[in-house]
């Protein structure tokens, strides 16, 4: 079985913040239809911090939660302890289906070599927070679609 295609999705300020206090600080108007729309019958991975700010499996898609917690259980989702055990269980679960990593900020580190592409939401703000994504180095990644709102940006980025 080979690995599943790995693809970040994150909406990420000016400064890099994704997350304050468990959730997000702000909402942007096309942002959740957008990304219903790329994840919808595909795979959800996320850490369990993110899966608690969420308290439920989105519909539609396959939750694979990778926490260090060996006791930590929830109903509809798949868990895993480790990165290779996730991706084990998502193309097990769902195979030949997109997983799209969905955060938190370890999440996205621990998978950033191993993704190929990225799909951002980058929100033209600057707010406080406790939860950060990874730099895009333009070196290592190249944009290759961009659509321009009121606030934001959605992004593609690609690994060269």
């Amino acid at each position: 079985m080979h690995e599943p295609e790995l693809v970040a999705i994150a909406a990420v300020a000016d400064n890099g913040v994704i997350g304050a206090d468990g959730g997000i600080p702000w909402r942007l108007e096309g942002d959740l239809p957008r990304l219903k729309r790329l994840t919808m019958g595909h795979v959800l991975l996320m850490g369990r911090r993110t899966y608690d700010s969420l308290g439920r499996p989105l519909p539609g898609r396959t939750t694979v939660v990778l926490t260090r917690d060996p006791d930590w259980c929830a109903d509809g989702v798949l868990v895993a302890h480790d990165l290779d055990a996730a991706l084990a269980l998502a193309a097990e679960a769902a195979p030949g289906r997109i997983v799209w990593v969905f955060g938190g900020g370890e999440i996205y580190r621990l998978a950033w070599h191993r993704m190929g592409r990225l799909e951002l939401t980058e929100v033209h703000r600057a707010p406080q927070g406790d939860t950060t994504f990874p730099a895009v180095d333009p070196a290592e990644w190249a944009e290759t679609a961009r659509e321009t709102h009121d606030g934001f940006d959605f992004v593609t980025y690609v690994r060269r």
